[in-house]
């Protein structure tokens, strides 16, 4: 799957790995790596050093993923599926539902 067909925001189901079924929204995309970001998934724990701002310890933070463990949910059927492009009548590039054909957004 493409980096170009997922955007900030969008909620989407991990299809595989440790964290499969889970849902989530994207918080952030990394286009060079072709990862993404989501809410509340492939949570890791790092070591901090203590700062002037903040104290140190262990922080659970999310980690990036590979964008091919996403899938994205669609609002009308609320399963995940793949997306097609589509351009409309008057110019504007949409996102479609595969299963339903239903806009996901306008973009």
């Amino acid at each position: 799957m493409s980096l170009g067909r997922l955007k900030k925001g969008d909620m989407v189901k991990v299809i595989s790995g440790k964290d499969k079924g889970k849902t989530g929204k994207i918080l952030k995309t990394i286009p060079e790596k072709n990862k993404v970001v989501v809410e509340k998934i492939n949570i890791i724990k790092k070591h901090k050093r203590p700062d002037q701002k903040s104290k140190g310890g262990i922080v659970e933070m999310e980690a990036a993923m590979d964008v091919s463990k996403v899938s994205v949910i669609c609002g009308k059927c609320k399963e995940a599926a793949r997306i097609r492009n589509r351009i409309l009548d008057d110019g504007k590039k949409v996102r479609i539902c595969s299963k339903c054909n239903d806009v996901i957004d306008v973009g």
